[in-house]
């Protein structure tokens, strides 16, 4: 991999390519694959990645907001795009750029019936979320009759799927729990198809899903952070790979005294000389205050560098007192090693954070061989 002379984030496609096929692997020939790509894909680059998951012969992607899909659809992706969390003042768009919504509710769903009738759809695909378990969004099982008395009355729209959310699919703990919100989908599903006539697709398990629960894969399933090289488990994310490296560099070294101090409000108080660099790269960046005060680390020629004193917008500063390096030398916040579990965990956060946090200001740089 070439070395940074700035702030980047390195985006390995060939990474993500293993983790695809890794993922693939561990299904059922006929099973469809779901790619989550919200959030500018993890926090990569949401047109760079569905291209090549396009070319890869992904049969989905699903973003949050209308918006995320309709910029994938500028960029000429033509692969079905599930929006998860429309709003009503989207639908029009998201009809005009052949979206297709999730409707999780009664108000969602007449609404978007009503503004499907005014553009004279027909047929027009949507996806029915129940709620098992997560308690976030979603119908309940027992709003099957109600879905079917409001679909009986228009042919503006017809359901291409039904889906649920797993709420603990990682936890080995919380197996009796993820069980029952297993056996409650197929119940509502079976009860969907008798009333409708017509078995819709459907689709359950997120990544750690997918590896947990394989009785669960039913026609498609989802993957998010698997894509992205996280399987929610130690022994999972060593098969895969980390799509994502952030790296930076040197700008300056310090040579510090006792008790002298650094960084804003003095946070940092030197217990003896010491050497100090700054980086370029902060909370603006996505590297946020609470991995400040030796909470964090870089690494800097596979050494540990912890990050000393408060996190400024543009700058750390990390302890180098023991690393031969120079002003210029290149900086690993996380990638391979850190992984972005590692590096999230020494503020006791979630890889998903991380990654999704890192600004667009930050310089993208694609790796394929």
């Amino acid at each position: 991999m070439p070395k940074a002379s700035e702030t980047v984030l390195e985006i390995d496609l060939n990474a993500l390519k293993h983790n695809f096929n890794f993922i693939k692997s561990r299904l059922h020939t006929n099973t469809k694959i779901l790619a989550v790509v919200k959030a500018f894909a993890y926090g990569s680059d949401p047109t760079v990645i569905s291209k090549f998951l396009e070319d890869l012969g992904v049969d989905y992607f699903a973003v949050a907001y209308v918006n995320e899909g309709a910029a994938l659809r500028d960029a000429g992706i033509t692969t079905p795009i599930l929006v998860l969390h429309p709003q009503p003042i989207n639908f029009k768009t998201l009809i005009d750029r052949c979206l297709e919504p999730s409707l999780y509710s009664p108000k969602i769903l007449n609404e978007f019936i009503q503004v499907a009738e005014q553009k004279n759809q027909k047929d027009y695909p949507v996806h029915i979320k129940f709620n098992t378990g997560l308690n976030r969004l979603g119908f309940w099982e027992n709003d099957v009759d109600y879905i079917h008395s409001k679909l009986s009355e228009t042919s503006a729209i017809k359901v291409k799927s039904l889906f649920s959310h797993l709420a603990a699919s990682e936890d080995n703990n919380e197996k009796v729990f993820t069980t029952h919100q297993i056996s409650n989908f197929k119940q509502i599903s079976e009860e969907f198809s008798n009333k409708f006539g017509y078995q819709p697709m459907l689709h359950l398990t997120n990544t750690s899903g997918i590896l947990n629960y394989p009785e669960a894969h039913l026609d498609m399933v989802r993957t998010g952070i698997g894509l992205y090289g996280f399987g929610n488990s130690s022994e999972i994310d060593a098969l895969l790979k980390p799509v994502a490296t952030l790296k930076s560099i040197i700008s300056q070294i310090h040579m510090i005294e006792k008790d002298e101090t650094v960084g804003y409000n003095r946070a940092f108080k030197s217990p003896g000389f010491g050497k100090t660099a700054t980086i370029p790269i902060g909370h603006a960046d996505g590297i946020g205050r609470q991995y400040g005060n030796q909470n964090g680390y870089v690494m800097i020629h596979n050494q540990k560098a912890p990050i000393i004193g408060n996190v400024c917008m543009d700058m750390i500063m990390v302890d180098i007192t023991n690393i031969e390096c120079s002003e210029g030398d290149e900086v690993v916040i996380f990638g391979q090693n850190p992984s972005a579990v590692d590096f999230a965990e020494s503020a006791h956060t979630i890889s998903y954070e991380i990654l999704t946090a890192i600004s667009q200001r930050v310089k993208r740089i694609y790796l394929n061989s």
